[in-house]
């Protein structure tokens, strides 16, 4: 389990009952459609976004001997609890995990799955019918590039789901059901917002993965992918090596906390004697070239230090996304962006970075919101999908009639304030 993104503990935001009468089921009042597990175990699932870049998994855990860690109903004062983890929502059942590989190791990927036993399925106390294997919902480009493998390696099938469609899944998923999702990151302090979900659409959704995509929604179901860039977490990663000797994408974050982008990005100031430019509004401080100061120093490339390139570049990077992001916000009318994918990585100077820039070219008017479980939502929108498949054998998702009730608004992480 990846410990930067904690279990969601999915037990706890709404009322439930489990009794005799449902045969164990444990039921979760909601509007949205959630995704429902029989207490006794009977299914185990798993969900794969595999990127360029990274695999995202999402998947209940499962005992060596094959059942459920959660299989058995909780008590009433369980269900009610509230831990101190980031996320809690009582939408599945029971707790949902999350895991991360590189694209580039997808053997470990493959090896974990094995070792958690997650390609069983459905078989869990009775024998598959022979030919039949378990299907595994997948999206992202990889599923297609390693279909073969993963048929050859577990003996299963990949069903892929569309990424588009899965981005906007896990979006609307998360924003309707967990409270605690949504946050700005201003000044050094997170805020958690709190999402009316009568007034959740249009909105933008930006995808920072390996590119970028941008995304209108209209409702669920309901999407246009209106924009994009090339320029996202490949290039942070790929420019990175190359100008450094990092490795992988934590290392170059790692890097960026011990550098300083003055030293390579030339400021207004420098062109204006240490001056703001105020008559169109430009601070001393702001970037007037990305790595312009390298070309007007009388230094060898030599000389410039791996951690203040890679502060350069990914305040470059983050600087782009915003301003293109604000841009197509406004184009379409939009009041509300989402920033999401594993670029983030709840990484401070990058939140800082997109809502500066969001902040400066809306003049104020817009705020960049980001998800606590910003680079899942594709893996989590496959999850869903579980309920087109096997619905009369798995009785996977079922949807209820009213809203959700938290439990309680004073989780740790942030404060929470209407949106």
């Amino acid at each position: 389990m990846d410990p930067k993104y904690p279990e969601m503990d999915l037990k706890t935001e709404a009322s439930t009952r489990c009794n005799d009468n449902n045969q164990g089921k444990v039921e979760r009042v909601s509007s949205t459609p959630i995704l429902q597990r029989e207490c006794h175990g009977q299914i185990s699932h798993l969900a794969i976004d595999i990127g360029g870049s990274l695999i995202k998994l999402v998947y209940f855990p499962r005992d060596s001997d094959g059942s459920s860690k959660d299989d058995k109903c909780s008590t009433s004062r369980e269900r009610n609890s509230i831990s101190n983890g980031d996320i809690n929502s009582s939408i599945f059942g029971e707790r949902l995990r999350f895991a991360k590989f590189e694209t580039s190791k997808i053997g470990d990927c493959i090896e974990f799955i094995r070792s958690k036993q997650l390609h069983l399925g459905r078989c869990l106390h009775q024998e598959c019918p022979s030919g039949e294997k378990t299907i595994i919902k997948a999206t992202g480009g990889g599923a297609f590039k390693f279909a073969d493998l993963f048929n050859e390696k577990l003996g299963v099938s990949l069903e892929k789901e569309e990424e588009m469609q899965c981005l906007v899944a896990g979006a609307n998923f998360l924003l309707k059901t967990v409270q605690q999702e949504a946050f700005t990151y201003a000044d050094g302090q997170k805020e958690f917002m709190q999402i009316d979900h009568n007034d959740l659409f249009p909105y933008l959704l930006v995808n920072i993965g390996s590119g970028v995509s941008m995304i209108k929604v209209d409702g669920d179901g309901k999407f246009e992918r209106v924009s994009g860039t090339s320029v996202g977490g490949g290039t942070f990663l790929g420019l990175g090596r190359l100008l450094t000797k990092c490795k992988s994408f934590d290392e170059l974050l790692e890097l960026s906390h011990q550098g300083n982008n003055r030293v390579i990005d030339m400021l207004v100031g420098d062109i204006y004697g240490g001056q703001d430019y105020s008559k169109i509004g430009l601070a001393s401080t702001a970037i007037a070239s990305s790595f312009g100061k390298t070309i007007s120093e009388d230094r060898e490339l030599e000389e410039y230090k791996p951690e203040d390139i890679t502060r350069s570049l990914l305040r470059m990077i983050s600087n782009n996304v915003g301003q293109i992001s604000y841009l197509n916000a406004l184009r379409y009318g939009l009041k509300r962006i989402f920033f999401g994918g594993f670029f983030i990585r709840g990484h401070t100077y990058t939140m800082d970075t997109i809502s500066v820039a969001v902040k400066f070219w809306s003049k104020g008017e817009a705020q960049a919101m980001f998800l606590q479980h910003e680079g899942f939502i594709g893996a989590l929108g496959a999850f869903t999908g579980y309920k087109k498949h096997d619905h009369e054998q798995d009785q996977f998702v079922q949807r209820c009639s009213s809203k959700v009730s938290c439990a309680d608004n004073n989780l740790s992480g942030g404060t929470i304030k209407s949106s």
